[in-house]
């Protein structure tokens, strides 16, 4: 039988599992409501927070949905559905994908055909995301109470481990925005030849600023809607700026590619 990364046999395995991680939510739904009832909550309070919670759940469901549409056209729907349901992110999945094509040769926009590669990206994308499962019950109490003396010890510099940290995991990803940057140089008359699914792809110069340029314009949008959201005191935003931010971006590289590509 021929493969397909779109085969009705893995809608149905993604399908039971998803299905499976919204019964338990129902189930622990259904627990917090009538322990609410219990500690005497009211029934207007209990359904505000149930709707509120409800429509603030759009803003990440929009970014999962971009990140299903970006990883859909090498990896069909099946698995980026699954991945970035249930404990995927896209920024991780989207940059774990794209490291395990590469280095089976396979570009993000062409659909794979070989189960082999298929199954690589499956795995490097769960392997990578489960080691957090792992490690946070065995860690994450000790790094937090960490944390927590040196903060008690000294406010700033407690203050500034959490930037290094955050720091630290934005630098991870930077380097795969900045990683193509060197064609600028490496360019002979304005262009550079790379080997992609057996084939000679011939880049423009200016093709590796296309990642930055993308990434500048998703941060103007996210400085815009804090600015808003701080100054104009537009609180939704705070919670869909992620969502417009990666639109935007996305958007931008449409006439980003067109230009420098």
């Amino acid at each position: 039988m021929k493969f397909s990364v779109n085969s009705p046999i893995l809608f149905v395995i993604v399908g039971a599992i998803i299905a499976l991680v919204l019964a338990q939510s129902i189930y622990f739904l259904l627990k917090a409501i009538k322990r609410a009832k219990e500690l005497g909550i009211a029934s207007s309070t209990i359904k505000k927070t149930i709707s509120s919670s409800a429509v603030f759940t759009i803003a990440p469901a929009i970014a999962v949905l971009v990140g299903v549409v970006a990883l859909s056209q090498s990896l069909g729907i099946a698995l980026p559905w699954l991945r970035l349901s249930v404990i995927g992110s896209i920024t991780y999945e989207t940059v774990a994908a794209g490291n395990a094509l590469e280095a089976a040769g396979q570009a993000m926009s062409s659909q794979i055909s070989d189960p082999s590669i298929f199954i690589a990206v499956a795995w490097v994308m769960t392997i990578g995301i489960a080691a957090g499962l792992v490690l946070v019950p065995f860690l994450t109490k000790k790094i937090q109470s960490g944390v927590s003396k040196i903060g008690m010890k000294d406010k700033k510099w407690g203050e500034i481990f959490n930037n290094a940290m955050f720091l630290g995991m934005i630098s991870a990803f930077l380097g795969y925005v900045f990683c193509d940057i060197d064609r600028l140089w490496k360019a002979v008359e304005g262009v550079v030849t790379k080997v992609v699914d057996g084939v000679s792809v011939t880049y423009s110069a200016t093709s590796g600023l296309i990642p930055a340029c993308v990434m500048a314009v998703a941060a103007l949008v996210m400085a815009v809607c804090g600015g808003l959201a701080t100054k104009l005191k537009i609180r939704w935003l705070t919670d869909y700026a992620l969502p417009l931010s990666l639109i935007c971006g996305m958007a931008s590289a449409i006439p980003l590619t067109a230009w420098l590509g």
